[in-house]
Order: C-alpha cells, then sequence, then structure tokens
C-alpha cells in the first residue's frame, strides 16, 4: 500500500507563490509517476500535472501550463509542485496522486493523498 502526505497549502493573495510537498511511503511502485489534482468547492476533481519516475515525461493541465511546475526528488520519495502568479480560481484542494506512470497518473491513479487546501484571495 502506497501512502502519500501533502504539505505547503495555505492562505495567499493573487499573484503569490506556494510550493506544495507530497511525500510517499510504504510500498511503492518499482517507478511509480506522481502528480497532482485539485478540486474547488462544487466542481469535480480535476488533473493539474503529472511527472515521470525520471522526469522525462511531464503533463500539465492547459490551465496551469507557465505558472506551475512539476518536479521530484527520487532520493527523497517526494514530489513538489511550484504554484507561481497564482489566481483565486487555483483556490482548491490539492490532492496528490500516484502510479505506475505519469500516464496512468493523468488518467487513472491508484493513490490518493488526504488533499492540501490552497486558497487565493483577490
Amino acid at each position: 500500500q502506497v501512502q502519500l502526505a501533502e504539505s505547503g497549502g495555505g492562505l495567499v493573495q493573487a499573484g503569490d507563490s506556494l510550493r506544495l510537498s507530497c511525500a510517499a511511503s510504504g510500498r511503492t511502485f518499482s517507478r511509480p509517476g506522481m502528480g497532482w489534482f485539485r478540486q474547488a468547492p462544487g466542481k469535480e476533481r480535476e488533473f493539474v500535472a503529472a511527472i515521470s519516475w525520471s522526469g522525462d515525461n511531464i503533463f500539465y493541465a492547459d490551465s496551469v501550463k507557465g505558472r506551475f511546475t512539476i518536479s521530484r526528488d527520487n532520493t527523497k520519495n517526494t514530489a513538489y509542485l511550484q504554484m507561481n502568479s497564482l489566481k483565486p480560481e487555483d483556490t482548491a484542494v490539492y490532492y496528490c496522486a500516484a502510479g505506475s506512470s505519469s500516464v496512468v497518473v493523468k488518467t487513472r491513479p491508484g493513490y490518493w493523498g488526504q488533499g492540501t487546501q490552497v486558497t487565493v484571495s483577490s
């Protein structure tokens, strides 16, 4: 079983930056893909970003391209989401996800974290 623990959420103003972290533990895949989703109040959970084990394959939602950067440190089993130029519409609970590859994470992740709240005020 894979456990994912997010951290780094908080309340910021529009234009600010925030970095989320996701630490993976437990029995992991051989070379897991990791990623981030988010869910705003009253909306469905949506894909944000995913990264392969090597970092060679990275995917972003159109809404965050150019503002968010996903990265990982495999020595720490941790993935990151650097969020710049935050907008009020980025307000959501952000969930870390893991799967056997970055493509799997993007489409049908098998593991989820508990989520961390990000609130962007205007």
